[in-house]
Formats: C-alpha cells, sequence, structure tokens
C-alpha cells in the first residue's frame, strides 16, 4: 500500500528533492543544496519545513477540556484559548510517553492536538477512551489529511515572512491565532522544532501550493528533515522513538516541568509517582565529543572503563562543527564529567554538558 504524501509531493520533486519514508509518509529529507546548507539557512536566516506528516487530532465540545486534562501530563489551565502547549500522553501501566504532543487551544471549545506522525491513531484512541461525558459532549476526529502544516523557521524568519503576510509573522511564541491567507481560514500558532524563531501554519491542503510558492518568492530556503534533525539536535529536543517512547518516562527524559502534579489525575500518574519517590534509574544527558566524527544512536558511553549509558541520537553539529550527541547515563554521572564514547571501538573522547547545545537568542 503507497505511503501518504505531503499536498506538497509535487512541489518538493519538482525543487529535486529527496523523498524518503519518514513516520509512514513520503517525505522531502533534504533539496539538492544538502542537510547542511539548509541547517545553516535556518541558523542564519529562514527556512521552510512541510511537515504535513504531524498529525492533527481536532478535539471539541463542552467536554474537550477536561477529556485533555484527563489525558495528558501538563494543565491547560496554565494557559489560555489562544495558546499553545507542549504535553505527554503516558502508557497508563509504566508512566512511558506514548507520544509528546503540542496542543493548540483555537477557542474554549476547539483544540487542536499534535501528534508526531506514527501515533496519531494511536493518540485519538487514547482520547476516546478518555472522555468525559459528564463534562460535555466531546468529538475528536483526525483531520491530518485536510491540511498541510508549513514550519518557517530562523532568525529572519518573522521579517521574510512578514513581506507577503504581516498578520502571520506577528503570531507570539505559543500563541495561537486563526487568520486568513487571501481569503483561506489557516491558523498559525509560534511554535517549532529547530531552537529558532518562527511560525507553524496549518493551511487547507488546496490552498498549500500556492502558500509554498509565496514563501519561497520571498526568499525563504526550502529544508528537509534532515535539517530539522540536526537542528532539534543541537537544540536538545528530545525526538519521540529515540529520546522519548516505550520505557522512557517524562522524569527519566528530564522532562519532569511537562508534569502537572498538582492535577487530580491523569493516564500514568501511579506509575509516574511511584518513579518519582523511588528515583530514575537513568537520566538523559547531551553529549560533546572532542572530534569531527558523528556519534551515532546504540553507540555506548563509558567512564572510567565502565559502560554507563548509551547514545539516543547522535550527529555532526554544522554550528558547533563536532560530534553531539544525547543518551541516557546512570545518575551518577553529571554535567560537567568527561566520558567516552565507543564509536565503533574507537573511543572518543567527550564532555557532559548542559543542553541546548546551541543558544540562540529568545
Amino acid at each position: 500500500m503507497p505511503l501518504p504524501r505531503s499536498p506538497l509531493h509535487d512541489q518538493h520533486e519538482a525543487l529535486g528533492a529527496k523523498i524518503v519514508p519518514f513516520g509512514g509518509w513520503e517525505m522531502p529529507l533534504s533539496y539538492p543544496e544538502g542537510t547542511l546548507a539548509e541547517h545553516r539557512a535556518c541558523r542564519s536566516g529562514a527556512v521552510v519545513f512541510d511537515v504535513s506528516h504531524l498529525g492533527t487530532v481536532r478535539v471539541t465540545g463542552a467536554g474537550a477540556f477536561a477529556t485533555l486534562q484527563r489525558s495528558f501530563t501538563n494543565d491547560l489551565g496554565r494557559i489560555t484559548p489562544g495558546r499553545a502547549q507542549y504535553t505527554h500522553l503516558l502508557d497508563d501501566a509504566d508512566a512511558s510517553v506514548l507520544d509528546d504532543i503540542i496542543v493548540w487551544w483555537a477557542d474554549e471549545e476547539t483544540f487542536d492536538v499534535m501528534p508526531n506522525a506514527s501515533n496519531t491513531a494511536g493518540v485519538l484512541e487514547a482520547l476516546r477512551l478518555e472522555a468525559m461525558p459528564e463534562a460535555g459532549s466531546t468529538e475528536a476526529l483526525d483531520v491530518t489529511s485536510s491540511r498541510a502544516i508549513l514550519a518557517v523557521q530562523g532568525p529572519e524568519a518573522r521579517r521574510m515572512l512578514g513581506q507577503i503576510w504581516p498578520d502571520a509573522a506577528a503570531v507570539n511564541r505559543f500563541n495561537v491565532v486563526d487568520l486568513r491567507w487571501h481569503d483561506v481560514a489557516c491558523r498559525v500558532a509560534g511554535t517549532g522544532y529547530t531552537g529558532e524563531d518562527g511560525v507553524e501554519v496549518a493551511v487547507p491542503s488546496e490552498a498549500a501550493p500556492a502558500l509554498w510558492q509565496a514563501l519561497l518568492s520571498a526568499g525563504i530556503i526550502p529544508a528537509g528533515l534532515g535539517a530539522r534533525d540536526t537542528l532539534r539536535l543541537e537544540a536538545g529536543l528530545p525526538l519521540h522513538g529515540h529520546e522519548l517512547g516505550p520505557g522512557i518516562t517524562p522524569l527519566q527524559a528530564g522532562l519532569g516541568w511537562v508534569v502537572a502534579w498538582d492535577k487530580p489525575n491523569f493516564r500514568g500518574r501511579k506509575a509516574l509517582d511511584a518513579e518519582r519517590q523511588a528515583g530514575v534509574a537513568r537520566k538523559l544527558r547531551a553529549i560533546l565529543a572532542e572530534s569531527r566524527r558523528p556519534p551515532r544512536a546504540g553507540q555506548a558511553v563509558l567512564h572510567d572503563g565502565a559502560i554507563v549509558g548509551e547514545l539516543t541520537s547522535g550527529n555532526y553539529s554544522p554550528t558547533l562543527e563536532c560530534g553531539i550527541a544525547l543518551g541516557f547515563l546512570v545518575p551518577g554521572i553529571e554535567i560537567g564529567n568527561t566520558v567516552e564514547i565507543d564509536q565503533r571501538g574507537q573511543l572518543v573522547p567527550a564532555r557532559v554538558v548542559k543542553p541546548p547545545f546551541v543558544h540562540r537568542p529568545t
């Protein structure tokens, strides 16, 4: 069975993009200039990513707020309509992160829940199971196929976007605003996954090619998912399936701030409470290598000759020009400790550092 394609698939092919399977979709990994050039363009100017493979589950109704509160770790009561929030959906048995999610709260009874690509069906099922009829009617629908999502990112993103769509460029960080692009209804959020400033735009599928071309005409560079991954790694951001997923809890990943402990209940709370009291068996750490050679997931990390953990993500940092990685280490290994990475039998010196690897203006 063919994999789903973005509404912009033809545009990517016309630009010579390398199309690969990604999250159950066919998506652009890079364009002819290459991942390094796209990465650097995002750090110095502005790029646009097609992230239409990400899911959108629209949750509506009088009971929508209560359903999401019961389902997710974070507390929507900390924000208001017109804002976005990062949160987790946990396995009720062991508090593993089934998915990490951005919620776009559009209005009192409308929420766009944004799962990772391959997790959309599971998130939809979980929300339907956690629905609270006593709080009012709730409807959860997968609307992924009805829209494209374009992420405009970089220090020049707002200035360049403002040349063609000033209202979208003015959407502040973690705000959510409904706008119109040439009379087409769109939803714009001040969110992203690069460590840079920018916005993400949900645009109806049929209007996506016109918006894409307008962004490129404004001088914004198309970038593929390869650059998005090296950018998120430099920013020290976790990736589901690597730093989050089966067997990995928010506490192990250093994301306890995503958990609203003062909420009455949420999925996985009992198991997470138990781990909180007992202490975690491992911690996610950022590791800076003394080599240009890219570290890779699965490579062992050693301290004083003993294996103390394993990498979950690793790559060459185009900004720092050395290897960087994330990995789970035993609790005794702290920031500032020296370690070694076993790169196919060669021990490469490295140091545990505080993320992000690359600090950007806020």
